[in-house]
């Protein structure tokens, strides 16, 4: 049998223009366990991980609004709020979803930390995209006010941006494979997972945001994957993206992706990291890397549609 990891973006819970209310991702969860359910379907023993950058950006925003009367919390507590939050939705969608197919799986969320080295770079020049889309002049107002780092989001409006060290162990990466042999289908590394540094023997949270592709990408590796597909809300990784000489990337050869991703051709905040874990996925191993369109994922499966990365 056939074993994938499916990395959810953002789309697969909240669109663009919506408030983010819970009825609201509820219902995108609904609809993307049907897109899940038929992946299982189809025989693929199935990992699941998710995007959380909305979801923890809204509860930072809370947390600011709210603390003089709740304690507010730290940024790696406010990731495993997420991972129970997104896990949740997706754990039950799913679940009933599956029972109305009558496939007899069962589904879980594993709270999962993930270990970054405490000397990373990124602690240094944050690139992670989390919490609303703002207009260029609110966006300048709250790096005044709240002294956050905020940037031009390439698909569009200004967000705040933290740092997104690299992905470098799971600490429950034993319990995922035992589960995934077991045969549960997991929801696991939520938003990239918790990150943590390890000192003395011992684990300590850290403020920052794990990009989840790269993360996906390392679960891929650990549970022996043979696909590793990053859903998000465009069919394509693009070449020469946003000029007149765009065009889309298709079938294509690791180290040939590898040379175009050196080149610059993907912006860090947006599809870079889908691009770089493609590439380490099949580095490590891996059959197929796809970055695809949530709703057309049977057919990127299909390799009908999608960026197909191959060794």
């Amino acid at each position: 049998m056939k074993r994938i990891v499916v990395a959810l973006g953002g789309n697969a819970l909240l669109r663009k223009g919506q408030k983010g209310t819970y009825f609201e991702q509820l219902n995108n969860a609904k609809r993307t366990a049907k897109f899940l359910a038929d992946i299982i379907e189809n025989g693929y023993e199935v990992v699941i991980t998710h995007g959380n950058g909305p979801q923890v950006g809204a509860i930072m925003l809370q947390n600011e609004i709210a603390k003089n009367v709740v304690p507010p919390i730290p940024l790696d507590v406010a990731n495993a709020e997420t991972q129970a939050l997104i896990g949740y939705m997706i754990q039950q969608s799913l679940q009933n979803e599956l029972i109305k197919r009558k496939i007899d799986k069962e589904v879980v969320t594993l709270i999962t930390q993930v270990v970054v080295d405490k000397d990373d770079t990124a602690f240094h020049n944050p690139t992670k995209f989390i919490g609303p889309y703002y207009k260029e002049e609110e966006a300048r107002a709250l790096m005044r006010e709240k002294g956050w780092v905020m940037k031009p989001d390439p698909r569009g409006g200004w967000r705040r941006v933290v740092p997104s060290p690299d992905p470098k162990d799971i600490v429950e990466k034993d319990i995922i494979c035992d589960l995934v042999d077991q045969g549960f289908i997991i929801i696991t590394a939520g938003g990239g997972g918790i990150p943590v540094i390890r000192e003395n023997d011992t684990y300590r949270g850290v403020e920052a945001v794990i990009d989840k592709d790269l993360a996906s990408a390392l679960v891929g590796k650990i549970v022996n994957a043979d696909t590793l597909l990053i859903l998000t809300d465009v069919e394509y990784a693009m070449l020469n993206f946003g000029t007149p000489d765009q065009k889309p990337i298709k079938k294509i050869k690791v180290k040939e992706l590898e040379k175009y991703y050196e080149e610059g051709h993907f912006s860090p905040g947006s599809m870079g990291p889908k691009v770089l874990a493609c590439i380490r996925f099949i580095k490590w191993g891996g059959e197929r890397g796809i970055i695809a369109h949530l709703e057309k994922s049977k057919q990127a499966l299909k390799g009908e549609t999608g960026t197909i990365v191959v060794p």
